[in-house]
């Protein structure tokens, strides 16, 4: 690909994600509209016609890997995962 090419496609892959960052702004802004008419009615689901949106708290347990890392350093040593990825990054 030639440098013309690659500037093409730089420029293409930023106007995307600008476009897909907005697109997200929107998405955010409805969701909010959505969960504050829930939080007025005081209740966590609503259903329509084809739809049903439901915004209820969700309990999980997590591993606090950092307090284990602290209190038993040579157990989560044991358990640790070495993993590689490869970052792509447009500055």
């Amino acid at each position: 690909m030639s440098v013309i090419e690659m500037d093409s496609k730089i420029k293409e892959l930023r106007e995307l994600r600008r476009m897909a960052d907005e697109l997200t702004g929107e998405i955010e802004a409805i969701q909010d509209e959505i969960k504050a008419e829930l939080a007025a009615r005081s209740v966590d689901t609503l259903a329509g016609t084809d739809w049903r949106v439901t915004w209820k708290n969700v309990t999980s347990n997590r591993l606090d890997s950092t307090a284990l890392k602290k209190e038993m350093p040579e157990i989560a040593a044991r358990f640790m995962k070495q993993t590689t990825a490869r970052r792509f990054v447009l500055a």
